[in-house]
């Protein structure tokens, strides 16, 4: 490993393993920093080694990382992996924690391709032993092969929790029940964009087969329901909620026995390092999320740094991936590796993909818009799980002057943990705008600080 190269790549996921191998296609010195010990990203992790017959359980989309991490790997790019980022400046110093010791390293150009993270999700008992979210139970499939014993119930809303179903049922797990959250008119919203979405008719076809599985293996399915809560003494006992009836606003109270309940409402952007790197974010009022700031070939506000994949609003693996290689061509075109016409040349049907596999986003971000009640939970609900600090703690702390989530952790210690933020930084973002009147823009969002991950 050295400690300079022309281009750094943070981040092997879909975005980060095309950058990265687009890159190195195009002559530049570049390496691919991640903190797994294999690529591949949440997506598309542990493909390069998946056993049967846990492949076909999850199916042909994620199989179709092994050819994206064999072009990478294949690529000459330099690749350092069980590295975690734990530094990073403005002047693209950046810090690695390798084997317990440090490691810096510069760059001339940096790509950012750190993906999302699930929205969190607070909700009454959600810190109980045997909750879960959605996308943990799926690493621990993709990662060791382990699914849930005993009775399993998937909570929220999403296309993820659809595509989670359909691999459990695959794996021979049986599913209590899903509990849906999403409200009834998302649908009638929505529907302006279906034409739009026609466009990616694949991601419509897909979750309609995932549906029909679902219904085919007799899970039952609560629609549009409200006041759900994870309950148990010293781990999950059952999961409750009020049921839609109807279509009026009365419901029927069910309680259904439970020992693990995975939890999930949408994704949002991995946020971290760009705002390290000082890159300028915006509020997606459609996705309820910031994301950086960026232009088609994924150029930041910051003159040598971009953004690919999801950490700029989600966009899904097919799309990240189209989007690292468009940064790979900009940051070739910067370093005078190809000259503006290669580039454009070599953009254009880049383009025109990426614009049928985006063509879905409005519809599915209408579809499955994150719940009011999750985003502002009752006062009693734990936000911060690292401090434990409550909801009503932080609006107490907005009705005592408090701005945004920065005073407030100076107030109350929510994101001062071991996560910084990750789990509680949007809902305490949340929570301030709704107690104060104030814009998401307004209120802001945590700011970082390193060490950006544990070190020793």
């Amino acid at each position: 490993m050295k400690d300079h190269y022309q281009l750094l790549v943070i981040g092997a996921g879909p975005a980060g393993l095309a950058a990265a191998a687009e890159a190195a296609r195009l002559g530049l010195d570049v390496a691919l920093v991640d903190e797994q010990m294999a690529p591949g990203g949440q997506i598309y992790r542990n493909v390069g080694s998946v056993q049967e017959p846990v492949g076909t359980y999850l199916g042909k989309d994620y199989l179709r990382g092994k050819s994206l991490v064999e072009e990478f790997l294949q690529s000459g790019a330099t690749y350092i992996n069980s590295a975690p980022v734990w530094y990073l400046d403005e002047r693209l110093e950046t810090g690695l924690l390798i084997d317990d010791a440090s490691h810096f390293i510069t760059a001339e150009r940096l790509i950012l391709a750190t993906g999302a993270q699930e929205r969190p999700m607070p909700l009454p008992g959600w810190q109980l032993p045997g909750v879960m979210t959605a996308g943990a139970g799926q690493i621990l499939l993709k990662s060791a092969a382990m699914v849930p014993d005993g009775r399993v119930v998937l909570a929220g809303s999403g296309p993820l929790l659809l595509l989670i179903a359909w691999q459990y049922l695959q794996a021979g797990v049986k599913i209590e029940a899903i509990v849906d959250t999403t409200p009834r008119s998302s649908f009638s919203e929505a529907i302006a964009w279906l034409p739009r979405a026609l466009s990616g008719f694949d991601y419509l076809l897909k979750g309609l087969l995932f549906m029909l599985a679902i219904k085919k293996a007799g899970v039952p399915v609560y629609k549009a329901v409200a006041d759900l809560r994870a309950e148990g003494h010293e781990s999950l006992e059952s999961v409750s909620f009020t049921a839609a009836r109807g279509k009026g606003n009365e419901g029927v109270e069910t309680s259904i026995e439970a020992e693990t309940l995975l939890l999930h409402q949408g994704v949002i952007p991995n946020l971290r390092l760009p705002l390290a790197a000082g890159c300028e974010l915006e509020w997606d009022m459609r996705q309820q999320s910031w994301k950086a700031i960026k232009d088609i070939w994924g150029q930041s506000s910051v003159d040598r740094v971009l953004v690919a994949g999801d950490c700029a609003g989600i966009v899904g693996a097919r799309a990240g991936e189209l989007q690292g290689r468009l940064c790979a061509l900009q940051s070739a075109h910067q370093l005078q590796k190809i000259d503006l016409q290669q580039r454009d040349r070599a953009a254009a049907r880049i383009k025109r993909s990426l614009r049928r596999h985006l063509s879905i986003r409005p519809f599915l971000d209408t579809l499955y818009p994150p719940a009011k009640a999750y985003q502002l939970p009752d006062d009693e609900t734990l936000v911060c799980r690292c401090e434990e600090v409550n909801a009503g703690q932080i609006r107490e702390a907005a009705r005592m002057g408090c701005v945004g989530p920065n005073q407030a952790k100076a107030f109350t210690r929510c994101g001062m943990g071991p996560c910084q933020g990750c789990l509680c930084g949007s809902t305490v973002s949340a929570l301030i705008a709704d107690e104060t009147g104030a814009s998401m823009e307004q209120v802001g969002y945590f700011r970082v600080r390193p060490p950006l991950k544990p070190i020793t």
